[in-house]
């Protein structure tokens, strides 16, 4: 009897401790939760939700709590143990036990050492698949939340309009509409189907990112981080559908602006953007979540501010909620405060979203990530499978003159695999390993997949952007004594360097980056003298199947003009190489479409397909060097492919295709 009575006491308690402190009962409507918690903290409580920390530095910097924690760039299951250490200190050691949001890069898989690497998001856009998409994501998910994360900082919504820009390798493609789709298919499978976000986001998925807020894709002379010169009108009909899609439709709780101006004003003090547009338009209920360092950027980058106090008064009354990736301009809040140049409620409403969007996630009652199921998720054989499926999709088959493929395995005596990226693995941007610590290569794929009847021949022949010719003659002579010639050209992003993280004792690698976050060109063709060696491998008068391995469409005029075959490959994530062979030698039928124009050459660019009608010249009379013509002296300007283009090994052709009715209106499907 006194037991049960001590039992029955224990339970009120608990029960008058949950109505006392409301934000703390689950049971309570997400926004009395909020409002519950947001009256019982200090200003500097307050504030501490708009910045954030790593996530190992949860003892040091997090004593008033802290909005978001970052991931290390470590083995998942290590980074599940110091989530969960952390995650402990701010619910116990706390005063207000608010737990912060752990966040992690998840372009194309989780970024973290031994997560799968699934392809990049331009070869992601190349499979015009999204239900495919969606399920890479929620793989994804489950790989990231194992380890404790709770936000993805993706996908991203920005088209393709200059192949110069290095993040092109990031983006779906050129056209808003497949953006659209493909990255909301991400959303739903990464965060969860919106009739269910809107109540809760569920086990096992992620907090999205809508990035980067807005017309970041095409900046002037294609350079990371320059101005966008377009008006309001280009804008809205071309850069912000694809996000108005993930916010209205695929209920997407976060959003990144960009660190670009657009029309003269900086995305991290635009109240049109991140005011008017986002939430009075279109009734965004998430928060907003600034780009790395973009808020100190108004300061010496664009210079828009005077000093860091400035830039605080500025984004804030934009409406960026939380500053990335520590606190410093925001850390003038409580100054601003105390002189009136703004009120308390300015800060209440940013911390009302934050915690609007950690209630939703369930992060009150979340229960502490653990190494040993963050080991059994992660990196497992059927996410693998997973990411060799999208590879073998994203694959585009650019020519294939008198059907030299499929390649016949039975009847090929010998192979020869040469070029720089022949047997190196490419991830892309936003990837954990430096080298080839894991995943297949073509001379990989191409041995798995021939055996011992066929012999393979493998030859570096030159660096991706290096001068030297020290090892033409060894690919030469491996060419001159095969039957056929597989040459894997390509280029390297910043997984190598930069951002990406890896041992590397076990990089190959000895280029420097060509593509990537802060890796602009000023010229599309085939870099160094990957193209000579191709040239002097033409003159042998063997066969020769041309692979691409890259981030950004090419300008490869000579090749579609001399190379009986052409794969385009992108990036294709960690079974890229056994996709590649697959494909080859006719086990798989390549179905991917471009999903980005390619140019003749830079002067061409831009060259995206839904161009203005008066966009590519009046004449119709195009030259050539032969024979100068008009619009272009010397050319066409049309692109060297379209978007959409795309062999296959099967022929086939469409007929009686007919709409449905005679008028659409804007939102109706087709």
């Amino acid at each position: 009897m006194i037991r049960f009575v001590w039992v029955f006491v224990v339970l009120l308690c608990g029960s008058v401790i949950c109505q006392a402190q409301k934000y703390k009962d689950p049971a309570a409507p997400v926004e009395e939760r909020v409002e519950d918690l947001l009256s019982r903290m200090t200003l500097d409580e307050k504030i501490a939700q708009m910045g954030m920390i790593r996530l190992d530095e949860a003892g040091k910097k997090g004593l008033n709590g802290i909005g978001a924690c970052e991931s290390p760039f470590i083995k998942a299951a290590d980074i599940a143990g110091i989530s969960a250490v952390s995650k402990r200190f701010f619910r116990d050691s706390t005063r207000l036990g608010i737990p912060p949001i752990q966040i992690a890069e998840c372009l194309h898989g989780f970024l973290s050492h031994g997560s799968t690497v699934f392809p990049q998001a331009i070869a992601q856009g190349s499979t015009w698949n999204p239900e495919l998409i969606k399920e890479m994501a929620s793989v994804i998910a489950l790989e990231a939340s194992s380890a404790g994360v709770d936000q993805a900082l993706s996908p991203l919504f920005d088209i393709i309009r200059d192949p110069r820009y290095g993040r092109v390798e990031e983006c779906y493609g050129e056209d808003y509409y497949l953006v659209g789709e493909i990255g909301s298919a991400f959303v739903r499978g990464m965060q969860g189907e919106p009739e269910q976000t809107r109540k809760r986001i569920g086990t096992g998925k992620l907090i999205c990112t809508a990035k980067h807020f807005a017309g970041y894709s095409a900046p002037v002379a294609g350079i990371n981080l320059g101005p966008t010169s377009i008006g309001e009108r280009e804008l809205r009909s071309s850069h912000l559908p694809a996000f108005h899609k993930a916010i209205t439709e695929a209920n997407i709780y976060s959003v990144m602006p960009s660190y670009n101006e657009v029309d003269g004003i900086a995305a991290h003090e635009s109240k049109f953007l991140l005011q008017q547009v986002l939430r009075d338009e279109w009734n965004f209920q998430g928060y907003v979540f600034s780009d790395y360092g973009a808020m100190d950027m108004l300061r010496y980058f664009h210079r828009t501010s005077a000093d860091r106090k400035e830039v605080a008064r500025k984004a804030i009354t934009a409406g960026v909620d939380l500053e990335a990736p520590s606190l410093e301009c925001y850390a003038s809040l409580a100054e601003l405060v105390e002189d009136g140049t703004i009120p308390v409620s300015m800060i209440d409403t940013c911390v009302k979203r934050i915690l609007r969007v950690k209630f939703k996630a369930g992060l009150f009652e979340k229960t502490y990530a653990s190494p040993e199921i963050s080991r059994q998720v992660v990196g497992k054989a059927s996410h693998k499978q997973l990411s060799q499926r999208i590879a073998e999709e994203s694959v585009i088959l650019l020519k294939n003159e008198s059907s030299l493929l499929p390649l016949n395995r039975s009847s090929l005596k010998s192979v020869a695999v040469i070029g720089p990226n022949a047997d190196q693995v490419q991830y892309g941007d936003y990837s954990y390993t430096k080298g080839n610590l894991s995943g297949v290569t073509v001379l990989q794929g191409i041995k798995e997949f021939v055996g011992k009847g066929t012999t393979v021949r493998y030859a570096k022949g030159c660096s991706i952007s290096g001068e030297g010719k020290d090892g033409f003659g060894e690919a030469l002579d491996a060419a001159n004594k095969s039957d056929l010639i597989v040459f894997v050209m390509g280029e390297t992003s910043s997984t190598l360097s930069g951002i990406g993280w890896g041992d590397e004792s076990t990089n190959k690698a000895d280029d420097p980056n060509t593509c990537g976050e802060g890796f602009d060109v000023t010229d599309l063709n085939p870099y160094g003298v990957q193209r000579e060696l191709l040239q002097e491998i033409y003159k042998t008068g063997k066969p020769v199947v041309l692979v691409l391995v890259h981030g950004r469409p090419w300008s490869i005029t000579w090749e579609k003009a001399h190379i009986p075959a052409i794969l385009e490959a992108w990036y294709p994530g960690e079974k890229g190489g056994t996709a590649i062979a697959r494909i080859l030698f006719g086990e798989v039928n390549p179905s991917g479409r471009l999903s980005v124009s390619i140019p003749q050459s830079v002067g061409h660019v831009p060259v995206f397909y839904n161009h203005k009608p008066s966009g590519r010249g009046f004449y119709h009379s195009p030259g050539t060097k032969e024979k100068p013509g008009r619009d272009y002296v010397f050319s066409s300007p049309d692109p060297l492919f379209p978007f959409g283009y795309g062999l296959s090994y099967t022929t086939f052709e469409y007929s009686g295709l007919q709409v449905s009715k005679k008028r659409f209106g804007p939102d109706d499907k087709i």
